[in-house]
């Protein structure tokens, strides 16, 4: 008996299976891509005109979203913080942790229907979308880098000159087409395929329940006013009655205006996938959609108070909260959460 001749055949089925269980890119094609505005909806202040809509683009874009080497110690990716199962939030964390452990002092917030907004973080820091991911980059308690060594880094990677080829035409990697491309691949998570829309679009045979559309209709009369559909949310900046934190004393949008007149304003946030995406309020201080409910019958922050919340809180009954909670229940979209193309093109 040939021992000899087993082993090595042995050995070279070994390598062959190591090879198969290797984690391989995972490519988006082109006929997988295109912009969309449901119908119904309002132009996006993100047009793409000047970012033209491209497969290689957006793997490069996804790429560069699971890829920790944007942070200074290549551990923490944006998809680190925002996951997809979570409608791109980060699932039961009342904050995101940051490289070395560290701990910052807002809730991550859902990433979807992005071109749509004219502003981004609970303070409106970062004005475009292309300019977004500078924010995370940059913030020592998030990614801690700077943006010129993480473009040196990136043009040191032979990974990413392959991927600048594909996507640009050269190898050259620059800060606006890493930014172009992050821009893509997070301005196409489109999220308009929940149980309410396809009721709303009377597609899919489907129905709302008796509880569920009692909701729709209690959320009509008291949250839509600064929950505007089809987006769920104005994404203009209020003060919610929020009690104040004395350990962050969080200013919100006067923050970045430095005036006094936006203390204790944040944005907006939309309520689109809101069953996914706890937990709740610009500092994760709720866990539940009731506690959220409970809230705003019991208001505790007066200072700049909103003209939309009356004095004290929004009258809502005990059987009003359970109806509204199974209506939001409903804006949960599993198209979104399951879709391909935005998953970790490597498998992790």
């Amino acid at each position: 008996m040939n021992f000899g001749k087993h082993i090595l055949v042995i050995s070279a089925l070994a390598l062959l299976s190591g090879c198969k269980v290797d984690p391989k890119i995972s490519l988006v094609a082109a006929d997988e891509l295109k912009i969309e505005q449901p119908q119904g909806w309002p132009a996006p202040v993100y047009s793409f005109s000047n970012n033209l809509i491209k497969a290689e683009v957006f793997n490069l874009g996804r790429e560069l979203f699971y890829d920790p080497i944007l942070s200074v110690d290549n551990t923490i990716s944006c998809g680190s913080c925002h996951q997809q199962f979570a409608a791109f939030a980060h699932a039961e964390h009342k904050f995101s942790h940051g490289v070395n452990d560290l701990i910052g002092t807002r809730n991550g917030p859902g990433l979807f229907n992005l071109t749509w907004h004219s502003s981004f973080m609970h303070d409106g820091g970062i004005n475009h979308i292309e300019l977004q991911p500078l924010g995370p980059i940059q913030n020592p308690i998030e990614m801690g880098d700077t943006f010129t060594k993480v473009i040196l880094k990136l043009q040191n990677s032979g990974k990413y000159k392959q991927l600048f080829l594909k996507a640009y035409g050269t190898e050259e990697v620059t800060d606006v087409r890493m930014l172009k491309s992050m821009a893509q691949f997070m301005g196409l998570m489109y999220s308009y395929n929940s149980k309410f829309d396809h009721y709303k679009r009377n597609e899919n045979n489907a129905k709302l329940t008796d509880e569920e559309l009692r909701g729709y209709s209690a959320f009509q009369a008291k949250c839509a006013n600064c929950h505007v559909e089809p987006l769920f949310s104005d994404f203009k900046y209020r003060n919610n009655g929020i009690a104040i934190d004395p350990l962050i004393n969080d200013s919100g949008r006067a923050h970045i205006t430095g005036l006094p007149q936006d203390r204790y304003k944040f944005k907006t946030p939309s309520l689109r996938n809101v069953g996914l995406t706890g937990p709740y309020m610009h500092d994760g201080r709720y866990t539940t959609l009731q506690q959220c409910l409970d809230h705003y019958t019991n208001l505790q922050n007066n200072i700049n108070h909103d003209p939309l919340m009356p004095l004290g809180g929004i009258p809502l009954t005990a059987q009003e909260k359970t109806d509204i909670i199974s209506f939001l229940h409903t804006l949960t979209d599993y198209e979104f959460i399951n879709d391909q193309k935005f998953t970790d093109p490597n498998g992790n």
